[in-house]
């Protein structure tokens, strides 16, 4: 597994802000704008408070709060859209186009995939370049499954990979564009809803990219439900100690859903782990019972009796 979740701001996005955050500084910029559900605007948030920079975020009205408080900690200033990611993502872009302000939107930003292609350098550092046949790859504006093939088409043109190993972009059943444009081949919007609020995107923003990404690795798109994510998620913190968010437990739900239909093999894989579980505790509630307080008299009773 790759486990971006222990980022300076406990996510994957941490790879493209550092790095719009330093080409901003570089150029004289003092201010960075960002649509997000969550995790890409608390990212520049928290890399901007350290750089010295200010920064602006659009985020749709159901943002997990978590995220929210987390983005408003590092000092950003804050707009609660009232719509979905998709109508925050063509507002940020239309008021910083209007008022000249750098915009890090993810695929928007060049600098984003590139920043997130260094997570194939790091797979090969790891693996000391024993690369995995499969990367089960959590997507939802396709940012990280283009930017991680940029990536390993590099090092295959390097020599210093054979082989590029195939790319599966997981989504859920609420928000399964790239999965449907790869079984179609055709674009149709539909508003995207699911418990994995970060690789919802009804409008992916590098739609073609990340299905070239798929195409080319020889890949798949596997969608999954709500009640797999979460299943998954619960599995992964009880059994290898590792809290992620929903949409970061997909990749395993995933994993386990392609096992079952035995089209896996003997292939190894590598998930990715892209986000802190509490980064949505919310979802944690679904699966975690409210516990009432108990006397230390009756602890005391029930637990030492035989």
């Amino acid at each position: 597994m790759l486990d971006d979740t222990r980022n300076p701001t406990l996510s994957f996005k941490d790879r493209a802000s550092s790095l719009v955050a330093l080409k901003a500084l570089q150029l004289g910029i003092k201010e960075i704008v960002a649509a997000s559900t969550g995790n890409a605007g608390s990212s520049i948030a928290g890399i901007c408070s350290r750089l010295g920079l200010k920064s602006r975020i659009f985020v749709p009205k159901n943002i997990p709060e978590a995220k929210r408080i987390q983005i408003q900690s590092y000092g950003a200033e804050i707009y609660l859209v009232d719509g979905d990611y998709d109508l925050a993502f063509d507002t940020c872009l239309e008021i910083s186009t209007a008022k000249k302000w750098y915009n890090r939107n993810t695929a928007y930003n060049p600098l984003t995939i590139e920043g997130k292609k260094s997570a194939a350098y790091d797979i090969f550092i790891s693996t000391k370049g024993n690369m995995p046949d499969l990367i089960f790859v959590p997507t939802g504006d396709g940012v990280i499954l283009s930017g991680l093939y940029k990536g390993l088409w590099e090092l295959k043109e390097l020599g210093w990979i054979n082989k590029i190993p195939k790319l599966v972009a997981v989504q859920a059943e609420g928000g399964n564009a790239v999965v449907r444009y790869f079984q179609k081949k055709k674009f149709e919007y539909q508003p995207a809803k699911s418990v994995a609020d970060s690789i919802c995107a009804g409008a992916p923003r590098a739609l073609y990219m990340a299905y070239e990404a798929i195409i080319k690795s020889n890949g798949n798109a596997v969608e999954i439900t709500d009640e797999e994510i979460m299943e998954a998620q619960k599995f992964v913190a009880q059994n290898y100690g590792i809290l992620l968010e929903p949409s970061s437990s997909s990749t395993f739900a995933a994993y386990k859903k392609l096992l079952h239909l035995n089209t896996i093999g003997n292939e190894t894989a590598m998930l990715l782990f892209t986000g802190n579980g509490l980064k949505d505790t919310s979802a944690l509630r679904t699966w975690n019972k409210n516990i009432e307080p108990v006397s230390p008299n009756l602890l005391k009773k029930e637990l030492t009796a035989k």
